[in-house]
């Protein structure tokens, strides 16, 4: 008890004095990342994990007072973001241009334009973004001289730049990771003053006050900023969503998804994995009774000898989705699959000045990843004419179609905007395995995903890793998965037999919900997309 209140008493008033963007005077534009914090002093170290370090140091109360704290310290890196709260328009299949209220990137704009998560390193992140020379730094980063912000190239890049899905966000545990959404407000439609917030749904986040619940926590105003703080502890797959008025935002568009790498990935060569899992045991964030606590988050394994090796293909060690500490669930290449689906009425609805039909909802547009067939596999800038492209280029946003995978749109104000960054084409190499991160945010529906000719192994459910409490493997191969809104699968497509699945073959992840697989009752679209083996 005495611990818990000298945490709130000298911790909370710091993070808030920290990690909370609000001035005297109301909110700002401020945006920050530290360069250094006391867990991480060297923001871009990611150190090697061989188990949990004790360190102490020492904390000032008001200059004077010291006392000194203990934590564990598992490695990890200091990661910033920033987006934009706002609207904006996104291109269907059919060529229909969806109306949204939206989140967009304000930094780590080069990165999302090539399918890329926008998450960067504080030394990347604090260059202020410039097309050529820091395409990902972080737009209107205050004057160190002066500590003045400036709104305008905030505003110029962030108005009408939402996307769909919201930026990818992507981690490692034990990274902190210091996320800035400004509310730039909608440009569309003037008479409303939404508020909007970052709510990280299924996060193991023990702080309320980051938790983007407004009941809870804060709303952030139009012309306002806020810096969300968070310590990754558990690798997995989550999503996150804007929680002012959820059915309405969800449904137009304010959803996106996030996914935590594992501390196995930095296990060293030739080091166990099996002992790395072990040692989690040892840090309070992620140690457990797996014997008598059945939400256990890492069950270890039976007894083995796996140890870290190097992926022959890309000379790097192994990658896995999960602290399994068996190497059950290595993979050579990964894939965000954010399903969602919409109703073009209420969109439609939303752009005008009518009250939303919300007992009426029914979607008609089923996308993966902001996309539906044939857009799902195409790579080459989206729907795009010569004059899109030189409009485009003479625009403050990057990834010119040669270097671009994003989808562009004609804004109503004639500029386009990378408004579907991710594709959905899923290319595996030869003899490799891909790791499918699939998540749900649908308001309404149901939705369902079949793989032809590859089984998929699904290993994990809502971020669990599918493991009985004795650590015994509990993955199972299936040919179809079904999601409602809220949930989450990681699956892995394998394709390790050369045999059944040669170099140059191509198979389809599909719905098999017919009336999933159009755009608004026409010929063409909805979830399906193709897997590439080459």
């Amino acid at each position: 008890m005495v611990v818990g209140k000298m945490f709130y008493r000298f911790w909370l008033p710091a993070f808030l004095l920290c990690f909370v963007t609000l001035s005297a005077s109301g909110q700002s534009f401020r945006v920050q990342c530290p360069s250094a914090t006391s867990l991480h002093p060297s923001a871009n170290a990611s150190a090697p994990y061989t188990g949990p370090t004790t360190r102490t140091v020492t904390i000032y109360q008001d200059g004077n007072t010291s006392f000194p704290l203990a934590y564990v310290d598992e490695g990890g890196a200091i990661k910033c973001q920033q987006i934009s709260g706002g609207d904006g328009y996104a291109t269907m299949a059919d060529g229909t241009q969806t109306y949204l209220f939206a989140f967009g990137p304000l930094s780590g704009l080069s990165d999302l334009a090539s399918g890329q998560p926008a998450t960067q390193l504080g030394s990347v992140f604090n260059v202020a973004y410039d097309p050529v020379s820091a395409p990902n730094g972080a737009v209107g980063l205050m004057d160190p001289a002066t500590g003045h912000v400036d709104p305008r190239p905030i505003m110029d890049v962030g108005v009408m730049n939402g996307n769909m899905p919201a930026p990818l966000m992507a981690i490692d545990e034990d990274d902190e990771f210091f996320l800035t959404l400004t509310n730039v407000g909608q440009i569309m439609r003037p008479d409303l003053f939404e508020q909007h917030t970052v709510h990280f749904h299924g996060y193991p986040n023990a702080s309320a006050f980051y938790d983007g619940v407004p009941d809870a926590s804060v709303a952030i105003n139009i012309g306002g900023s806020f810096t969300y703080y968070y310590l990754a502890p558990d690798a997995g797959t989550y999503f996150w969503h804007c929680h002012i008025t959820p059915p309405e935002h969800l449904q137009m568009g304010m959803v996106g998804q996030l996914y935590v790498r594992p501390r196995q990935n930095r296990v060293p060569v030739n080091g166990g994995l099996r002992a790395a899992l072990v040692l989690q045991q040892n840090d309070p964030r992620t140690a457990s009774n797996c014997a008598a606590d059945i939400l256990c988050s890492s069950p270890v394994p039976p007894a083995n000898t796996v140890a870290q090796a190097v992926d022959p293909r890309t000379s790097s060690p192994y990658k896995y989705a999960y602290n399994d500490g068996d190497g059950t669930t290595a993979y050579d290449v990964e894939y965000p699959i954010q399903i969602h689906g919409f109703d073009p009425n209420f969109h439609f609805v939303g752009m005008t000045f009518n009250p939303e039909n919300f007992a009426g909802i029914k979607d008609k547009y089923f996308l993966l990843n902001g996309r539906s067939y044939p857009d799902t596999v195409n790579v080459t800038g989206g729907n795009q004419d010569s004059n899109t492209i030189g409009a485009n280029t003479a625009s403050p946003f990057v990834g010119a179609p040669t270097s671009s995978t994003a989808m562009y749109t004609q804004s109503a104000d004639g500029v386009g905007r990378p408004s579907q960054p991710l594709n959905t084409l899923i290319t595996i190499p030869e003899g490799g395995k891909a790791l499918l991160r699939i998540s749900d945010l649908d308001v309404s529906e149901f939705q369902t995903l079949a793989s032809l000719g590859i089984p998929m192994q699904v290993i994990a459910i809502n971020a669990r890793l599918l493991r009985d409490q004795a650590g015994t493997n509990l993955y199972y191969n299936t040919n179809s998965i079904t999601l409602g809104g809220g949930e989450s699968i990681d699956v892995i497509l394998d394709a390790s037999d050369t045999t059944k699945y040669p170099a140059g073959s191509t198979f389809y992840l599909y719905t098999p919900n017919l009336d999933h697989l159009s755009n608004d009752a026409e010929n063409f679209g909805g979830l399906m997309t193709e897997v590439v083996i080459k």
